[in-house]
């Protein structure tokens, strides 16, 4: 059980080059010549989208330990 944990761990911890741009925002964008602004807005925009999964996946493990927990106490 151990194991998967470790995994979903580092594959969470893992780095993915990610592109959360619409096509209007890259447009204007990329039309600049400094695209250091374009991609601090789409790490920006990762950021901003990956905090509720993560909040989601943290309380889905609660429940599901307190669930087993519960159920466990049950069986004996």
């Amino acid at each position: 059980m151990k194991k998967k944990y470790i995994l979903l761990l580092i594959i969470m911890l893992s780095v993915f080059s990610l592109e959360a741009q619409c096509a209007m925002c890259r447009a204007v964008l990329e039309s600049e010549s400094d695209l250091s602004q374009a991609k601090g807005v789409n790490n920006g925009i990762v950021y901003l989208m990956a905090i509720p999964y993560i909040l989601v996946a943290t309380l889905g493990i609660f429940i599901y330990k307190k669930y087993n927990k519960k159920t466990a106490e049950k069986k004996v």
